[in-house]
């Protein structure tokens, strides 16, 4: 079972997401690098998306990653997710 984080924006400006985003970036590709999120990205309305190989590495980055530390993600749901095309 796989796990999936979906995230709420809060009303910060592009400005204040660009000047978090390295840090941001930085969290992800050590989860990438690990094989623990198989995807990740924004929704048009700058909430976010990311998918793990399982809800243990979703957790674990939730309390890692600076969007979420520092308020640009308002709150955000940890979901179970059956994937049932792999």
């Amino acid at each position: 079972m796989k796990a999936v984080v979906i995230g709420e924006p809060s009303d910060v400006t592009m400005e204040t997401i660009m000047s978090v985003y390295p840090r941001h970036k930085a969290i992800v590709e050590k989860y990438i690098a690990k094989g623990e999120v198989i995807g990740i990205g924004p929704f048009a309305d700058r909430g976010n998306m990311a998918i793990f190989k399982t809800r243990e590495a979703a957790e674990q980055y939730v309390t890692e990653d600076p969007f979420i530390l520092e308020g640009l993600v308002k709150s955000f749901i940890i979901k179970d997710w059956n994937d049932t095309l792999l």
